[in-house]
């Protein structure tokens, strides 16, 4: 193999994996564009890292390694079930044949200041790129979606006025999660650069992260490649 070829390679290599984004929260949000216009069964397959929302806001969906989890409110409480036969009005997601390992600062300790890391080292990994956090929160918490039926929703207000809250205490937990300095209002919101779901190793609790804490030290963070 030439030089140049090799040197192309190995360059590809360590590009992030690639993200696509379908549909966008601030049509969902503000337009009422609630239908679905993705199907997770047409994202299969190992190495699959996808989030958003059920179709017309009645949930969540966490791709994790190709297996779709659905969280829903079920009088008052969150049930989650593997289920593809889905639909969402807003998605992001990627297909990742590695995991790589990037340190964190001990001050970084809770979303917020993830966000802000990952912004300030935009210079030389803008995204958009997956990535997962792994390890203990001391604290944490999550949302579901649960904007009733017939109801069309016009802001972020009515959006979330129904939402049943997940708690998270001294427990580990996965994070699934997408970067972009280019995608506000699109998969990420409007304050913020990335997009998060919370998900227990059972996989029976699972929702939007809201906020998270953890120690120095007890998260890794994983980039997708």
């Amino acid at each position: 193999m030439r030089p140049l070829a090799l040197f192309v390679l190995l360059a590809a290599a360590d590009l992030p994996a690639q993200v696509i984004a379908t549909g966008a929260m601030r049509d969902v949000i503000l337009n009422a564009q609630g239908t679905g216009v993705i199907a997770m069964d047409s994202l299969t397959g190992p190495g699959l890292y996808g989030v958003g929302p059920l179709e017309h806001l009645r949930g969540e969906i966490t791709v994790v390694d190709g297996v779709c989890h659905v969280a829903r409110v079920v009088n008052h409480s969150v049930r989650v079930s593997a289920n593809r036969d889905v639909r969402a009005p807003f998605f992001v997601h990627a297909r990742v044949e590695r995991w790589e390992p990037v340190a964190l600062p001990d001050d970084v300790v809770d979303l917020a200041g993830l966000d802000a890391f990952l912004t300030a080292r935009s210079g030389t990994d803008p995204g958009p790129f997956a990535f997962r956090l792994l390890g203990e929160v001391d604290s944490a918490s999550a949302h579901v979606l649960a904007v009733p039926e017939n109801m069309q929703v016009r802001s972020r207000e009515e959006a979330h006025a129904f939402d049943v809250h997940l708690g998270f205490v001294h427990e580990p937990v996965e994070l699934i999660g997408f970067f972009s300095t280019a995608h506000r209002t699109v998969f990420a919101h409007h304050d913020s650069n990335i997009h998060t779901h919370m998900i227990s190793p059972d996989r029976k609790r699972m929702g939007h992260a809201d906020v998270a804490r953890w120690r120095p030290g007890g998260m890794r963070l994983l980039v997708g490649r």
